[in-house]
């Protein structure tokens, strides 16, 4: 089709998907290539017809607060906004009611209705951070979802097969653990699919644990004689534990509305290596920043204490301002180091041959200041990640050292390096 239109439109196809398609992930590469085709074709029919995308997000107000985890597609959503198309805001408050058990391995409590909607009201003012309201769409799927009849939804119902239901990865995974599965639990997929029908959906914005909902919609467009909605998937951003994905019920989570010094300290406790990942997906910053960051962790150009120092000023500088991320940074410092670091530790004083900084041999080191009786000992420490250098565990047995640095050695051996 685009040997058809006209250069600037084809251009601007191009354009388009490129942004679009940045940061996304899919679960198989076949889902991809078809969500791919899809999307360049209806953005070109978009442009020929000047008819602007209509493109949703859903998201159950099952809690009071948004995480920057919820952001990963909120940013996608505003840029449909910033390329001009029409950026649905859909708040599950019916959907909520039942909970999604796409990323849980067991039954997700009900949630009362009162909750949800004070919930859904929160929600809505932490969005529009990121969303224009004037430009943005906002609905309940309670409008469409709470006037259903009994005979409705076993009219959805008949549209899928048990087996396709039994077969996700969350439903099986209890099922072969002997952990129930609840009836209820099925009508999640069916609901969130006719949110599409309702809302006459070009796209729709998920994580990728949402592969399995989005595809529903797709089905019942195609019966109601709708194009099938695309799906635009993001990765998931890890929480501040490093493993689980960020979420409020684990505690793993920076909320987008907690106070700077909340957000900065949260940010600092992140394991070294998913810092990329909540730079990747936590952050505003632009790609090319976030690739030198990541190569200067890689050459050690850069710390990971560093790196979180810089991330943990992006976060609170994103959501307070640059004045409320540096005061975060000062208390951080100022309680870390007196949490951390004992008054009277003993100064170990080396030669750094006129310079602020000396790369070292540990083991010779821990053994010369008396951290360690033997440099055997000392080898073995560090290996056992007994060792930190400014409270960041020593991974190799070298290391720069800067003049001033503090080493800790097991619990109760402090040393501050000086020059002699």
């Amino acid at each position: 089709m685009t040997d058809r239109i006209p250069a600037e439109i084809a251009t601007e196809v191009e354009r388009q998907h490129a942004l679009i398609m940045r940061g996304t992930a899919y679960g198989d590469e076949g889902t991809r290539r078809t969500m791919d085709r899809e999307l360049r074709a209806r953005l070109t029919e978009s442009l020929v017809e000047h008819r602007p995308l209509r493109v949703y997000l859903g998201v159950d107000p099952t809690s009071p607060d948004l995480h920057i985890g919820h952001c990963v597609t909120l940013r996608k959503l505003a840029l449909f906004q910033q390329l001009g198309h029409q950026s649905i805001l859909l708040i599950g408050d019916f959907t909520g009611l039942v909970g999604d058990p796409s990323d849980k391995d067991s039954l997700r409590p009900m949630q009362a209705a009162e909750i949800l909607n004070r919930n859904a009201e929160t929600y809505q003012d932490q969005a529009f951070k990121l969303l224009d309201p004037v430009r943005t769409e906002v609905r309940r799927n309670s409008e469409w979802l709470g006037q259903m009849s009994f005979g409705d939804v076993v009219h959805l119902a008949s549209n899928f097969t048990v087996q396709q239901f039994t077969s996700r990865d969350t439903f099986k995974r209890r099922i072969d653990s002997e952990q129930p599965v609840y009836v209820h639990e099925f009508m999640y997929g069916l609901m969130q699919g006719y949110d599409a029908v309702a809302l006459e959906a070009d796209i729709q914005l998920g994580g990728t644990d949402q592969t399995f909902n989005i595809m529903c919609g797709r089905t019942l467009q195609e019966r109601e004689e709708q194009p099938p909605q695309i799906a635009v998937l993001t990765p998931i951003l890890v929480g501040t534990d490093g493993k689980q994905r960020m979420s409020k019920s684990t505690g793993n989570y920076i909320g987008i509305d907690e106070p700077a010094n909340t957000q900065y300290g949260k940010a600092m406790s992140i394991p070294d290596d998913v810092i990329i990942n909540f730079f990747d997906y936590g952050t505003n910053l632009a790609d090319d920043e976030v690739d030198r960051i990541e190569s200067d962790l890689k050459s050690g150009e850069v710390k990971p204490m560093d790196a979180k120092r810089r991330l943990a000023r992006s976060i609170v500088a994103e959501w307070h301002d640059d004045d409320a991320a540096q005061a975060a940074e000062d208390q951080w410092t100022r309680t870390f180091s007196q949490r951390n670091v004992p008054d009277d530790i003993p100064d170990a004083a080396i030669d750094f041959a006129g310079g602020d900084a000396i790369e070292v041999a540990l083991p010779v080191l821990l053994h010369d200041i008396g951290a360690a009786a033997s440099r055997a000992e000392a080898k073995r420490l560090v290996t056992q990640g007994a060792v930190r250098i400014d409270d960041e565990v020593v991974k190799g047995q070298t290391a720069e050292i800067q003049n001033g640095a503090v080493i800790r050695v097991g619990r109760r051996k402090w040393y501050r390096i000086v020059e002699r």
